[in-house]
């Protein structure tokens, strides 16, 4: 089966486009291509992301699990591993190292869940 050149009828519609307008126009759909995906890893997480997140900020791979599954039970993973960290250690005036250490350590969950229970910033 041989498939038919309908080359120049698709192509109708963008013949008379210039140059820049043709660019204009693939960079108009090439983010409606990639919009989803942003908004889709923007919204969800997963363990292995929030890990891979604490391991980059200094944190070692049992600390980064302890902290992720601490995030895990009480249903914080959403905000971020990281962002976690950063809070607590903002917000109570910690190194963010000692912030997440103590997480991982199982202190101070209680501290970070009133940090979120007014809203998050």
């Amino acid at each position: 089966m041989k498939r038919e050149d309908d080359f120049q009828k698709r192509r109708k519609h963008l013949a008379n486009l210039s140059e820049k307008e043709l660019e204009a126009r693939f960079w108009e759909l090439a983010e409606k291509i990639v919009d989803p995906l942003i908004e889709l890893s923007q919204k969800n997480t997963t363990p292995s992301i929030e890990r891979s997140v604490l391991l980059r900020m200094g944190f070692s791979s049992l600390e980064s699990k302890a902290i992720v599954e601490g995030a895990i039970d009480r249903g914080l993973l959403g905000k971020g591993a990281g962002h976690l960290v950063y809070r607590l250690a903002r917000d109570k005036k910690m190194d963010m190292r000692e912030a997440g250490l103590k997480l991982a350590d199982g202190e101070m969950w209680d501290d970070l869940l009133d940090i979120f229970k007014g809203g998050e910033k």
